[in-house]
């Protein structure tokens, strides 16, 4: 008998996986969370030439050019989900991509948010199967997520399983998305990452809903995508523990809008802050962590609000000074003002942090006083992460509340209720991301 292909065990696994409540519940916040960040989106300098991309004619626009301007908008504020083990950001990419298709639909909460469940799992299964290697030159966000948002759409589409692994197929041979935007500082580009990814799943599962093939062994094949570009895969991931929690419960939620790896030292920093009343005793601090997070966040004169997101000298020496780490603190004034302190901070790769990665995104900061006394605060884990160190409902819905503020929206509170109402079959409320109208109210 012919052995199954990666994608074909992948799409079995995902549609054997039972959904209960508790799993929609929770498929209804991480949504939240992504509405909410493309809406803040708008009222940036990236949010602004995408819309002007898109234009006034939003009626018109079909719904893989939908999902690519809301995946793009839900990445720029850096404040979105993030799955630790595949080190990807899967709310970006599948929420706008389901979302999408069903609204073309006409599909209610249920539909929609299982969509989310199966897209989650296919990218974070993809992402963790990829390798560390892959992350050091392609953005997993991007090469993964059009696994993830041509599965959602499969789901929507009711592709039989055939169909769905042409769709993954020809989504996997679409995957693109490198770090040089790093090294150049254009980091519109990530952003863009996110769209296509997005935009790229719709395409691919529209086309096999017509009968379009695509390879069966994307993955695992000779020519396929672990061969091209992971060095180190471990193709076992993608099929690993099928009857564990869906992986969007394993999805962590980001309290500050900022690289997902500087969170366990701003945390650690907020807590030296409340120890050391006066940031100008402090002589030198010394940040541990993991590898992962120097190669991408080591960015000592951060020259733009983007770059200080990805700075973590800048993070931490905002966490050790500021009041409270929001949009504000990463602007050009808030970046002149720790221009002398982000020069005492070092950073260093460490144990325990470099073995943990990517189970655990940890870190430690050292403060030393002009005294000789040393205060140390170590995280483990970043705040926001399942289990010990999640948000509440309470405090991811008071983060969609500034969110949606910060991005204009007049009552958030009408689309909060109507999105979390999702997990009990209510139909899709009407949402625009154009930049001046207010998001109406949900249709009952």
């Amino acid at each position: 008998m012919r052995k199954l292909t990666l994608t074909n065990q992948l799409t079995e696994l995902i549609a054997n996986k039972p959904i209960t409540h508790t799993d929609l519940k929770h498929a209804a916040l991480l949504t939240l969370d992504a509405i909410a960040n493309a809406l803040a989106g708008r009222s940036t300098k990236p949010g602004a030439i995408l819309l002007r991309l898109i234009g006034q004619n939003f009626a018109e626009v079909d719904a893989s050019r939908w999902a690519f301007l809301w995946g793009a908008l839900t990445h720029i504020l850096e404040i979105d989900d993030v799955h630790r083990s595949s080190v990807t950001h899967p709310g970006c990419i599948v929420v706008p991509a389901a979302w999408s298709v069903a609204v073309r639909g006409g599909m209610r909460g249920h539909a929609m948010l299982k969509a989310v469940l199966w897209g989650f799992e296919a990218m974070t299964r993809v992402g963790m199967a990829v390798g560390p290697s892959h992350y050091r030159m392609w953005h997993n966000t991007a090469t993964c997520g059009p696994y993830g948002s041509a599965m959602a759409a499969a789901s929507l589409l009711c592709l039989d399983q055939v169909a769905t692994v042409h769709a993954l197929g020809n989504a996997g041979t679409q995957s693109a998305g490198l770090w040089q935007f790093l090294e150049d500082g254009t980091l519109m580009t990530k952003h863009l990452h996110a769209g296509r990814a997005a935009e790229a799943g719709i395409l691919a599962a529209d086309l096999a809903s017509f009968g379009f093939t695509g390879p069966q062994a994307i993955l695992e094949g000779a020519k396929g995508w672990f061969a091209a570009t992971c060095p180190d895969a471990d193709p076992s991931a993608v099929t690993r523990d099928p009857n564990g929690n869906w992986q969007l419960l394993m999805t962590s939620i980001k309290p500050w809008p900022s690289c997902r790896h500087t969170h366990s030292v701003i945390d650690a920093s907020i807590g030296l802050q409340h120890r050391i009343k006066l940031s100008s005793i402090i002589e030198r601090v010394e940040v541990k962590t993991y590898p992962t997070a120097l190669e991408i966040c080591d960015l000592p004169e951060p020259s733009s609000d983007y770059e200080a997101k990805f700075s973590l000298q800048h993070c931490v020496a905002a966490a050790l000074t500021l009041s409270k780490i929001d949009c504000s603190a990463f602007s050009e004034a808030a970046r002149a003002e720790l221009a002398e302190f982000r020069k005492k901070v070092t950073l260093k790769a460490a144990e325990p942090y470099s073995s943990a990665y990517p189970i655990s995104w940890g870190g430690a900061v050292t403060v030393t006083t002009y005294e000789g006394k040393k205060l140390t605060e170590r995280r483990d884990n970043a705040r926001g992460d399942p289990g010990a160190t999640a948000m509440s409902q309470v405090e991811l819905i008071s983060k969609a509340r500034v969110l949606m503020a910060y991005g204009g929206v007049p009552e958030p509170d009408l689309l909060i209720d109507a999105v979390l109402a999702l997990s009990d079959d209510m139909a899709l409320p009407s949402l625009t991301f154009k930049k001046l109208d207010a998001v109406v109210s949900a249709q009952k």
